[in-house]
């Protein structure tokens, strides 16, 4: 992708940046309405990212409306023409002008938080973030606090107020959750809780073992443990297989989505999965998605990333099978040496490209205008080194809540327009915009993105959007 050419230029107390339209090149569905190439001077530099010389401002460049979201300084609004910046903002943050928005939407820098690999909103509307330091694959050894942030942000300026530790000394931290009193997260194989009161940025009593899941095989690599909890009380909770996880006829379960007991047991759901990296419960539905980053470099043997409903009974074919009647090429079972019965894999509806990574999502819950309302959005890790494929994309869901069929192995399945690009930009070939990675929406309607990389936060709403 070539790198973005900018015309920066201001406008009374609005700069403006003017800039082409960028897509990722293994796109579905482009987002809504393009952008034109800015109109670029003849003495720029070709390639160059530097200012050049004033421009007209384009005639929709329209501030939004006073007291919304994307009126707060510092916020990056993208129009049908081009971008601009709402003045006022702290010139030391972030820039994400680079990012590349439907027009109508903004972007605002929230915070940091190093090694950012999981956001849940408490009940009271602060965010939590965790913050590893145990290497996984993808991540490497990381910078964080080894614990979770809270984010408050009491004077309502769009920016985080404060990092506070709110849970230390937990070097394995992925999963968070809250739920009937108490905050859940991640202590490495153990699940853990604490009680949890409207309004705490400290914890109100003493961690509590939920559950120990040691006891289930899991891979070094794939420590990341999420879970959630179904409209119906159900908690699921995921396990991590390995990348060298053999073919048996047997099927032995390894990685996997797990239901929590409430004695602390904990039981099989679905199988078959190398590595579970996601999993959100959708509000209004009975219906939890799980995102399963399939086996590496299996492009070429039919491989794909998958986004999949959490279902009892599902087998989902790791090791052994790419997808239903596909086994990987060249596996067998090691047991027997025949070629493994992929019949009894459940179908996915929705793939992606082995290596583009999806690994975080969260639902849309009706305050974003169509065709964004009520989707699914999932947040593209990106290929290690080239970042290809990295965005924020947004799926279709049915009446039931279930993700309407998409895939970027075979653009033919499903109607266009079921898996649209939301936000791109991180693949623009620099290489230096981080990698987005957990994604959570607010109460309030705004869409929360972290960058496990360079530890930013930001926040993505609607130019209409009001507190």
């Amino acid at each position: 992708m070539p790198s973005k050419r900018a015309a920066l230029f201001e406008v009374g107390a609005v700069v403006v940046a003017l800039g082409a339209m960028e897509c990722g090149p293994n796109s579905v569905a482009p987002p809504i309405g393009g952008m034109p190439d800015a109109t670029v001077p003849p003495a720029a530099e070709a390639g160059s990212d530097a200012a050049v010389d004033a421009v007209v401002p384009p005639a929709d460049a329209a501030l939004p409306p006073p007291g919304s979201f994307c009126a707060l300084p510092g916020s990056v609004v993208s129009t049908g023409q081009g971008s601009f910046v709402i003045p006022g903002g702290d010139a030391a943050v972030p820039d994400i002008s680079w990012m590349q928005l439907p027009p109508g939407f903004c972007a605002h820098y929230f915070a940091t938080v190093k090694s950012v690999r999981q956001l849940r909103f408490a009940p009271s509307g602060e965010l939590f973030a965790a913050s590893p330091t145990t290497g996984t694959t993808g991540y490497g050894q990381g910078q964080g606090i080894s614990g979770i942030v809270v984010l408050p942000d009491d004077d309502h300026d769009g920016n985080a107020d404060a990092n506070l530790a709110f849970v230390t000394s937990v070097p394995s931290i992925q999963g968070l959750m809250f739920s009937g009193g108490f905050f859940y997260y991640q202590d490495g194989t153990v699940v853990r809780r604490v009680p949890y009161q409207s309004g705490d940025r400290q914890p109100s009593g003493a961690s509590q073992v939920v559950t120990d899941m040691s006891n289930w095989p899991q891979a070094t690599e794939h420590w990341p443990r999420v879970f959630d909890q179904a409209n119906d009380g159900t908690i699921y909770v995921t396990n991590g297989g390995s990348q060298s996880n053999t073919c048996l006829s047997t099927r032995p379960v390894l990685g996997g989505v797990f239901q929590l007991m409430g004695d602390g047991t904990t039981s099989v759901i679905a199988q078959g999965f190398r590595n579970p990296i996601a999993l959100r419960c959708e509000s209004g539905h009975d219906v939890c998605l799980a995102i399963e980053l399939a086996l590496d470099y299996s492009g070429n043997e039919n491989g794909r990333e998958k986004l999949v409903p959490v279902r009892a009974g599902d087998d989902w074919g790791f090791p052994c099978c790419a997808t239903r009647d596909t086994p990987y090429t060249n596996v067998v079972y090691q047991d027997t040496g025949a070629t493994p019965d992929c019949s009894g894999v459940a179908t996915e509806s929705d793939g992606f490209v082995i290596g583009h990574t999806p690994f975080g999502l969260d639902f849309e819950t009706g305050r974003w205008p169509a065709p964004w309302t009520g989707r699914v959005f999932v947040t593209l890790h990106g290929v290690i080194g080239t970042l290809a494929g990295a965005r924020v994309v947004a799926i279709a869901l049915d009446g039931a809540g279930i993700p309407l069929p998409a895939s970027e192995v075979d653009p033919t399945i499903g109607a266009p327009g079921n898996m649209m690009d939301f936000a791109t930009g991180w693949d623009d070939g620099r290489q230096d915009h981080g990698r987005p990675a957990p994604v959570a929406f607010a109460p309030d309607g705004r869409m929360f993105l972290g960058n496990d990389n360079d530890g930013s936060v930001i926040w993505i709403a609607p130019t209409t959007l009001m507190p």
